[in-house]
């Protein structure tokens, strides 16, 4: 993967909302009860999940951070190299890529929504959350939230250590952006509370269709750019496409609870096996088309 250091890195997708005791990192306890790789397991059992669904809605979420340090980190000319630029860009792309594809293989408008920073802790519209829940979207405020460090997280400990782990997790992220512009959230939620024994059934269904929005979205991402036509990346390899499906096949249900040595019980899983993850993602890869992505037919 290679970015382009001539696009511009558009900060007004992003909330910065880090403050000055940013990066601290991922507060994973560690000892006995949920500590240790059990922690691990928890946290990220709740990651990806998107929908903010595991969240108790507590506060307002009228939060609003503080740019000015992004902006000028990714204004200097070793931008790249920042984490947090790196990142800000990739958001960029997934919705360049979205702004063109809803509304011709979907035939919804796509409204941008921005990625908030944070550290350790956030008030969002669904509820307080820290670290430990992960990356996730909220449908309450349309926002999509991260704690840059639970990339270590996914690193070092769940050993999906690829760099093009991120912009796969965000491009994740933004799929539930997208169901929930579609309605998708929405049904989901009504059909869990009528029906409350298809609920983890549903939840996977509607994990593994934003898998395939971000294979959708990867196999495009060389043609997106930014406002002035540049193009955000120079290249994509299949090694990036291989460590994006390395990441999914991590972060199955069945994998997780095989790290934590739990017993593996599909009828548990709220994101889809290992095996279901890697192919809903690469199904959206291999057609670059997110109309192919439909989880919700047959079998999953």
């Amino acid at each position: 993967m290679e970015l382009n250091e001539n696009a511009r890195i558009d900060t007004s997708q992003v909330d910065d909302r880090r403050g000055s005791g940013g990066g601290r990192g991922i507060p994973i306890p560690i000892g006995g009860g949920r500590g240790g790789i059990v922690g691990i397991i928890i946290a990220v059992l709740v990651a990806l999940v998107g929908g903010g669904l595991g969240l108790n809605v507590l506060t307002d979420g009228d939060e609003q951070g503080d740019n000015t340090a992004l902006e000028q980190r990714c204004d200097a000319p070793d931008a790249l190299d920042q984490l947090d630029c790196r990142n800000t860009l990739y958001v960029n792309s997934i919705q360049a890529y979205w702004r063109t594809a809803l509304p011709q293989s979907l035939g919804q408008p796509y409204r941008p929504t921005r990625t908030v920073f944070f550290s350790q802790a956030v008030n969002t519209a669904c509820g307080a959350a820290d670290s430990g829940v992960g990356p996730f979207y909220c449908p309450a405020d349309s926002l999509v939230y991260i704690d840059l460090t639970f990339y270590q997280v996914l690193a070092r400990q769940l050993g999906a250590a690829g760099e093009f782990a991120q912009p796969y997790v965000l491009a994740h992220e933004y799929g539930h952006h997208v169901q929930n512009l579609l309605g998708t959230n929405e049904q989901v939620r009504r059909a869990q509370q009528r029906d409350p024994g298809k609920a983890n059934d549903l939840s996977v269904r509607l994990e593994l269709q934003a898998d395939c929005y971000a294979g959708a979205w990867a196999r495009n991402a060389t043609g997106t750019a930014d406002d002035s036509g540049q193009k955000i990346f120079k290249s994509i390899t299949e090694r990036d496409i291989a460590e994006a499906i390395d990441t999914a096949e991590k972060i199955g249900d069945d994998a997780i609870s095989k790290r934590a040595n739990r017993p593996v019980n599909p009828n548990e899983f709220t994101h889809g096996s290992s095996a279901d993850r890697k192919r809903w993602f690469s199904r959206g890869y291999e057609t670059g088309d997110p109309a192919s992505c439909d989880t919700f037919s047959g079998a999953v």
